[in-house]
């Protein structure tokens, strides 16, 4: 086979047993990487029912074809597993090198079965693989940890996966991190990942698949070159990071501030904790004035370069580059949503994160609701540890961060998550806001109501990454935008071709959720980057993603194909779903945002419609082929998309 390594690589950590599968091209067309193939493995491994922290709970890391060419937005890899938050399937994509050196180290994925006895790590290299001991690693943070692994072997090459603190001691929105920044976060990866006692995954590889089509990978790669100055919306992430969109959803009234009491914050602090003044502040070299120079970093191959590098110092701590620097959604978490307007705390806030290995949208996300909780004089002094948790009180924040962070006190509450929070503590479930016990990130539905609806129904939990966003649908947009050829013409390539009004919960609203649904649920299978590949204002269209995945294999691949994969992924992740338990009554949005009308800006008054999201989901059904009652996959659609067994096993 061309582009893939061909390996995936079985360790059982009950018995230490390693063995290597060589699955053949039927295998591969069908299960082409990324989360599709982790959740055959999941579906085929791991007993309905369990607990997610039980050791035959399956984790799994998959590449797919085109991971590691020379084409930017391809370094991407899909963990997988059961989520200990949403007691569903677990979904989290990363970044970075380490994708890419695990295809050269020989393997396209990694199945992880039961748990270690004492702390171990794996160590793969060039198509051999063993399992270490991570004693000496254990209760280090992630740069430590790195700089370890890499002393141990005399290789400062290595690339590590790995837990931090946070993890071994099972928070339950523990990230797996790489490159101590990149992070697996979402879904509580990394609590699965410390049950194990898998302390890290380093790999070195010096092997790369060859492409079927090496020409027309290298013609993909200089298109990109030469598009990125004509794709403003890229050209702004590279410069800017996410980061940049903070000013964008302040004056469209959807920055959620104080725990989404408002899409607004006071313009000072909004500004305050922009893109534009981390960029010109706080990365590093942006006091020589280097920032395009110094501080950007990149994936595997990428030319976007949209990762933040920050060093700077909040209240004599250091905040070092080792450990990146905030997103937009960890500026908002931390910021904005907490009413903190301190940029150096956020970014030592994102540094503590990543140290310790969490998911800082779902830790800050927490923290914000036990502001709230104070303010409402729910929570008290005496069960906060004195702290006092007012909005905009960064010392306080970053003060109950560290006990989260390290489960002392407090934090050890707040390190379950705020819907388990609410439930231990028995108070506070009115100012939740979670899906399907996941903290919803920081893109309001109240502005983008097609993103309500995914939140909703999304298989894993409230994701912004898991279709297109509403603005890029508006007919504004086609109408003599100098963008507009792009967003009409990437679009159409998955048959979207009427743009509908803004705040729209139309037909049309809902068939364009699905197929960018679809669409950015195969890039999650290929290993694209979404600020990469996609369906609108991306650097390459559909049309590329077949395109590339064509030249990596020799398969004759269409868009067609690549929305089937993304549709098949869907598909078989409701599936598993409906095996655990979950149902369309799963399928809902936090009641504040139903119950209290935003207050300021352009989103004043604001709030959702119970009937209106309950006739998007009816809609969303009918479209994808679902029960309408239960929101389950019929048995002609799991059959339609190669999942007949799948419709068998469940009984449908």
């Amino acid at each position: 086979m061309y582009g893939f390594a061909g390996k995936v690589l079985h360790v059982d950590l009950d018995t230490g047993r390693l063995a290597i599968e060589e699955p053949d091209e039927a295998f591969y067309r069908m299960y082409p990487g990324g989360s599709l193939m982790g959740l055959y493995y999941l579906w085929r491994n791991t007993p309905p029912g369990i607990d997610a922290l039980d050791p035959r709970n399956t984790l799994t890391f998959a590449l797919s074809a085109p991971t590691g060419l020379p084409v930017s937005g391809q370094s991407r890899c899909t963990a997988t597993c059961k989520s200990p938050t949403t007691l569903g399937v677990a979904d989290s994509q990363a970044g970075g090198f380490w994708p890419a050196e695990l295809k050269f180290a020989g393997f396209d994925a990694i199945v992880i079965r039961g748990a270690s006895p004492t702390p171990v790590y794996l160590w793969i290299h060039d198509g051999a693989a063993e399992l270490r001991d991570a004693s000496h690693l254990w209760g280090r943070f992630t740069h430590d940890v790195d700089e370890l692994i890499k002393a141990e072997h005399g290789d400062s090459k290595i690339e590590i996966a790995q837990i931090g603190p946070a993890g071994e001691k099972l928070s339950m929105f523990a990230a797996v991190m790489n490159m101590s920044n990149r992070a697996w976060g979402r879904t509580g990866i990394g609590a699965v990942m410390g049950s194990k006692n898998l302390k890290a995954i380093a790999v070195r590889g010096t092997q790369q698949p060859a492409p079927a089509d090496k020409k027309a990978v290298v013609a993909l790669s200089r298109r990109g070159t030469k598009l990125m100055p004509e794709r403003g919306d890229v050209e702004s992430l590279g410069r800017y990071g996410t980061a940049d969109t903070v000013m964008g959803q302040q004056g469209a009234g959807g920055l959620p501030t104080r725990n989404w009491d408002s899409g607004v914050m006071d313009i000072a602090d909004a500004e305050a904790i922009s893109g534009e003044r981390l960029y010109l502040e706080l990365l590093r070299g942006a006091a020589e004035g280097a920032q395009d120079k110094l501080g950007r970093d990149t994936c595997y191959a990428c030319i976007v370069r949209c990762k933040r590098v920050v060093e700077t110092e909040y209240r004599e701590q250091s905040i070092v580059p080792e450990y990146g620097g905030p997103e937009y959604e960890t500026i908002s978490t931390f910021g904005s949503y907490c009413g903190v307007g301190d940029l150096r705390a956020i970014s030592y806030a994102n540094q503590l994160c990543n140290m310790y290995g969490v998911d800082s949208i779902s830790c800050g996300a927490t923290l914000s609701w036990a502001m709230e909780c104070f303010e409402q004089g729910v929570l008290t002094l005496d069960e906060t540890d004195g702290i006092p948790l007012n909005y905009g009180n960064a010392e306080a924040m970053i003060a109950m961060l560290e006990k989260t962070l390290r489960r002392e006190g407090f934090g050890d509450v707040l390190a379950e998550g705020s819907a388990r929070a609410a439930a231990r503590l028995g108070k506070g479930h009115e100012y939740v806001l979670t899906v399907k016990g996941q903290e919803i990130p920081a893109h309001m539905p109240h502005v983008k109501r097609s993103l309500g609806l995914i939140y909703a129904v999304n298989p894993f939990g409230a994701d912004h990454q898991s279709s297109e966003h509403d603005p890029m649908y508006h007919p504004k947009l086609y109408e003599g935008s100098p963008e507009a050829p792009g967003y009409k013409r990437y679009l159409a390539q998955i048959g979207l071709t009427t743009p509908t009004a803004p705040k729209a919960m139309n037909p049309e609203k809902v068939e364009f959720a699905l197929k960018t649904q679809y669409n950015y649920s195969a890039t999650d299978v290929l290993g694209y980057c979404q600020f990469v590949f996609g369906p609108a204002w991306q650097l390459y269209g559909p049309q590329d993603m077949a395109d590339l995945l064509a030249a990596a294999t020799g398969w004759d691949v269409d868009v067609d194909e690549v929305q089937a994969i993304g549709r098949r992924r869907l598909n078989l992740m409701r599936a598993y779903n409906a095996r655990e338990g979950l149902t369309r009554d799963h399928d809902t949005l936090p009641k504040k945002l139903f119950d209290k009308p935003l207050s300021g800006g352009r989103s004043d008054g604001l709030v959702l419609d119970p009937a209106e999201l309950d006739y998007a989901l009816t809609t969303y059904f009918e479209l994808a082929g679902w029960d309408v009652e239960t929101g389950t996959p019929r048995r002609a659609t799991l059959e339609e998309v190669g999942l007949g067994w799948v419709a068998e096993e469940l009984g449908v």
